[in-house]
């Protein structure tokens, strides 16, 4: 496995003074602005190689999409360029590495919303990174190894709580 075992909590810049080459396996944060929850995205993107999926969950207005505009300003994409792909499903962004942002909110449940989405033709590009927000209306449908679960927890004027792990390290749902 090619990720040190690294776990993590407290807030971004904790993280950003760590090695941009450290890989994480799991890190909890706390962010208290859309700034430090897009700055937390940054220091994640700075790290990915290629071939990673990240799942993302958390409730409407939560940050998701600013999570994303973090991790591809790392990438060298244009953040102004970055919006969420409710409508359009799939947003695909090239810099460093190319980005599939995938969104799942208005789809129904089960692995119908993987197919609406051509999940299995995106996997193939295993060079590429795969944001999927609403992940979890996927249900069971089966992912490759290097996937990574982001939760973004909080609404409002409330602190978000941003959790990341391999998925290899916690209990497949």
């Amino acid at each position: 496995m090619r990720y040190v075992v690294w776990i993590h909590r407290g807030n971004f810049r904790q993280l950003a003074n760590s090695h941009p080459s450290t890989q994480l396996s799991a890190a909890e944060l706390t962010s208290s602005s859309p700034e430090e929850t897009f700055n937390f995205g940054y220091q994640l993107g700075a790290r990915l190689q290629g071939g990673e999926i990240l799942l993302l969950s958390g409730p409407l207005g939560a940050g998701k999409t600013i999570f994303v505009k973090g991790i591809c300003s790392a990438l060298g994409i244009d953040e102004e360029e970055v919006t969420s792909p409710s409508f359009t499903l799939v947003n695909p962004y090239s810099g460093r590495l190319r980005l599939y942002h995938l969104d799942l909110y208005r789809l129904d449940e089960g692995a119908s919303a993987a197919h609406a989405v051509d999940l299995e033709d995106l996997l193939a590009d295993e060079s590429s990174v795969i944001v999927i927000e609403w992940a979890e209306r996927m249900g069971r449908y089966p992912l490759p190894d290097n996937v990574w679960r982001v939760s973004i927890e909080g609404d409002g004027d409330e602190p978000r709580i941003i959790s990341i792990k391999l998925l290899s390290e916690v209990k497949r749902s």
